[in-house]
């Protein structure tokens, strides 16, 4: 039987938590049948063997192969369902009825070329890192909705109305596989997902955002993950939206300090106090800093020298000698 939907997941080093993915992704309860995918790119820590045991379909591909656009399209390549469901190796379903909400959302209207789902920090995530998820998700609305390009003026004078129109996020992603064939990912070194949404949105396609397919996906990044992380996401904004996440240094150190005040009154309003309080708001002052910084320089990647974008690109580090 054909299945109505493919799980595709692109994989690294996925660890313990790949296998609890696995067997969420497996017990979804769907009225029609599913595939589970998996294209590995150079695992060492035996993801392969333990996506086999449970199984699904493997694939593995050379490290130096995997792009974040291409390994997706080669995953959809593979497959076979109506619909493209896109998760990562450490986005882990919250319920058994993920995967048929996602999909439905998908297929909430002819003319929806994807959709995507909000994502809750991992239980022993920190709790800045709890309150910006649920901060940032919470400006999608919380029931099903379909959003489309009505307002061309506007989509082009208004920087935050075009940023939410292509916002995406292939963490928990699912694509009509007729708009994927007529828009395969594109080629680029990072937020493949986001510009395949832009192409999407300004071809005069609807996206839906899913509040019920609901994934637990998060890092708490240290200082200089942080740093790299920020510098990938502005060094891509800036190629490929041509957007300046930061227009000056002074304008990035303020931003930083607004950001810690922020995460300053969370860590009070959770309880937190005392030496408590003044060790984690110091690192999160010093974690904050380091995103704005890392989105200066990623705005201004093209000044920097070669052996600079080698350190401070995680993505590129990642791609070299880690995870996806």
């Amino acid at each position: 039987m054909v299945p109505r939907a493919s799980v595709l997941i692109p994989v690294k080093n996925g660890g313990a938590l790949l296998g609890e993915v696995l067997d969420a992704v497996l017990a979804q309860d769907t009225p029609w049948p599913f595939e589970v995918i998996v294209v590995d790119s150079g695992s060492r820590d035996g993801s392969v063997e333990l996506a086999r045991q449970r199984g699904v379909r493997v694939k593995e591909i050379p490290a130096a192969e995997f792009g974040h656009g291409r390994t997706r399209n080669y995953l959809a390549s593979l497959s076979s369902g109506e619909f493209l469901v896109f998760i990562t190796q450490d986005a882990k379903p919250a319920h058994v009825h993920w995967l048929r909400h996602l999909v439905e959302g998908c297929d909430a209207a002819p003319d929806v070329a994807g959709a995507f789902g909000p994502h809750r920090a991992h239980p022993e995530a920190r709790t800045v890192t709890h309150r910006e998820l649920d901060a940032h998700f919470a400006g999608f609305g919380d029931c099903l909705s379909v959003v489309r390009l009505d307002d061309s003026e506007r989509y082009a004078r208004d920087v935050g109305y075009r940023q939410w129109l292509h916002f995406f996020s292939n963490n928990n992603s699912c694509l009509r596989r007729t708009v994927w064939q007529k828009l395969p990912f594109p080629e680029v070194a990072f937020a493949e997902d986001q510009t395949w949404a832009k192409q999407a949105i300004e071809a005069g396609y609807g996206k839906a955002f899913v509040p019920q397919a609901l994934v637990c996906h998060s890092h708490d990044f240290g200082v200089w993950e942080t740093l790299q992380r920020n510098f990938d996401e502005a060094r891509s904004f800036q190629r490929y939206f041509g957007y300046r996440l930061q227009g000056s240094l002074s304008r990035a150190l303020a931003s930083g300090v607004l950001l810690a005040r922020r995460d300053w009154h969370w860590l009070r309003a959770a309880g937190t106090s005392g030496a408590g309080l003044l060790k984690d708001g110091v690192f999160m002052a010093m974690v904050e800093c380091a995103r704005t910084l890392g989105q200066y320089l990623g705005t201004r990647h093209d000044r920097l020298p070669a052996w600079l974008l080698r350190s401070v690109s995680r993505d590129e580090q990642l791609q070299r000698v880690g995870a996806v």
